[in-house]
């Protein structure tokens, strides 16, 4: 496959249907979860139903999130962001799903953007689910956790970062709900937990109202974002991707090309005449 190929696809879709994973925030500095098989790189992210009933494990969650926000918050779009939003500026995309929670697309000027597993920037509260917004609460973790903010880490995917040597987080407090003192969770749907429905309802009526698919940087493992692919592929629409490496939809592509998407998007969009 090759720019024209690509670029050619793009100048026939009218109303595109595009879905993003971690694969093309990767050039904008914020590591992925699999490796190019689809397999996972290191170990799992946080399950949803430890982090609502175990203590030690919100502990090891915000200790991890309190040295890896800054990094994650501060990262810009790519070029591969700003295509995106070029051709929503030219009028051919339906929606973009993206399973990342980063706001990069929107920072790139993307509005016709649903975040299907939610949004890093916002935290509420288990209890009484008042929203805080996670810059508020890392104020509170480093005024509260001062002897972690010189521990060595290392960044990893969404925000997290792993200490290097460091096993236990006994004595990290963990933030409360400034209303009712409740837990407080990222505004996002951890693994274990499922996609509101009402989000899932929208995204299906923006695909049953699409005439062709795009995916970006994603080798679609997780279901939530798959089961899209499935109802594309009974419909009978055009599927192509711009991924390295296996996705779980290959099959049903009509064409994949495996490349770095930031550079790979912007060629495609000169060759269509869009960029």
């Amino acid at each position: 496959m090759s720019a024209d190929a690509l670029g050619a696809y793009l100048s026939r879709a009218d109303r595109l249907f595009v879905v993003t994973g971690a694969g093309i925030s990767a050039p904008s500095g914020i590591d992925t979860y699999r490796d190019d098989k689809g397999s996972w790189q290191k170990s799992q992210p946080i399950q949803h139903q430890d982090f609502v009933s175990k203590l030690r494990s919100r502990q090891r969650y915000w200790a991890r999130s309190m040295r890896g926000w800054p990094m994650f918050r501060d990262a810009r779009p790519n070029a591969a962001h700003e295509a995106l939003a070029e051709l929503e500026a030219a009028g051919r995309i339906q929606r973009v799903i993206t399973q990342n929670v980063d706001g990069l697309h929107q920072r790139a000027g993307q509005r016709r953007v649903v975040e299907l597993h939610g949004s890093l920037e916002s935290v509420r509260c288990l209890n009484c689910g008042h929203q805080q917004s996670r810059d508020a609460v890392q104020q509170w973790l480093e005024a509260e956790n001062p002897d972690w903010l010189d521990a060595r880490v290392e960044a990893r995917p969404d925000g997290d970062a792993d200490f290097l040597g460091v096993r236990q987080f006994d004595d990290f407090r963990t933030p409360p709900c400034e209303v009712c003192g409740g837990v407080l969770k990222p505004d996002v749907v951890f693994y274990g937990d499922s996609v509101p429905r009402e989000r899932v309802s929208g995204v299906r009526q923006d695909l049953a109202d699409a005439d062709a698919v795009l995916v970006v940087g994603s080798s679609l493992m997780v279901y939530s974002s798959f089961r899209f692919m499935k109802e594309a592929h009974a419909l009978g629409l055009p599927m192509v991707a711009l991924n390295r490496g296996a996705t779980r939809a290959d099959d049903w592509f009509a064409f994949k090309w495996q490349e770095d998407c930031a550079v790979a998007l912007p060629r495609a969009l000169a060759h269509a005449g869009l960029h």
